[in-house]
């Protein structure tokens, strides 16, 4: 992965653990070339608001970024992007994006302008399906999100997120063995598992009793990764890794 990265700085993580094999070197060439205008931004800075003209998309460099809605005085996340992740790829067909979309904790971006889109869906069909494939990932995390909102109670709808993140994390090299870093707050999580942050607290003092893991200061530790998983009714599948879905060679250019 280093010499991917160094090869790479911009766009060596995206789709990596996925789907980053069926790119030759040189569409990754044509993509890490396609980035422009890379910034550094502090938590909280609004990238894009809900209903914004886009004129560009979104690569995430370094950091996290959050889906948020505001309704009623109360903030809903509704997807979360880690390093790698094309952030709103799809708003190059919306235009106007039903939310906004927020850092959390220090970002790095690059961004891809939908002019330079257009000229890549017209000369690199490969990498424009490779390009789709991503965004329709996005559409798979959350449709588990909304499944586990239905079906799990807090404390293990928290555990499937943080299962989520670790392998998210983990496809791109981020990850430790025992959990993760991140800027995340007991706030946020509450934001993401559709409670508030009092339930969150209890929830992740119910996994810390249960020896499932434990979170503080946005770390994630665990001493039994299946555990957790178990706890959280976890299947990576979706994420399009390893597994069940995962893509293999089918999408490599044809002859």
């Amino acid at each position: 992965m280093k010499s991917e990265l160094e090869r790479y700085p911009l766009t060596g993580r995206f789709l990596l653990g996925r789907l980053r094999q069926a790119m030759s070197d040189r569409e990754k060439d044509v993509l890490e070339n396609s980035i422009v205008d890379v910034r550094e931004y502090d938590d909280g800075h609004r990238l894009l608001t809900r209903g914004e003209v886009c004129e560009r998309s979104t690569m995430l460099i370094d950091g996290f970024i959050v889906r948020a809605i505001h309704e009623n005085d109360r903030r809903y996340i509704v997807g979360m992007q880690v390093p790698g992740d094309f952030v709103d790829l799809h708003a190059f067909a919306l235009k106007r994006l039903d939310h906004d979309l927020v850092t959390i904790g220090p970002a790095r971006v690059g961004t891809v302008m939908h002019e330079r889109l257009i000229e890549l869906m017209a000369t690199e069909p490969h990498l424009s399906r490779v390009l789709w494939f991503s965004t329709l990932l996005d559409a798979a995390l959350h449709r588990q999100w909304l499944l586990k909102l239905e079906q799990l109670k807090a404390n293990r709808r928290v555990a499937h997120l943080l299962a989520e993140i670790w392998h998210r994390l983990d496809m791109v090299g981020l990850s430790r063995m025992d959990g993760f870093r991140s800027p995340l707050t007991q706030t946020d999580l509450a934001d993401m598992s559709g409670t508030t942050a009092v339930h969150m607290n209890r929830a992740i003092g119910e996994l810390r009793r249960l020896g499932v893991a434990d979170f503080r200061r946005g770390t994630l530790t665990f001493a039994d990764r299946a555990k957790l998983e178990e706890h959280g009714d976890f299947d990576p599948t979706y994420l399009y890794g390893p597994g069940a879905l995962y893509i293999g060679n089918l999408l490599d250019p044809q002859d």
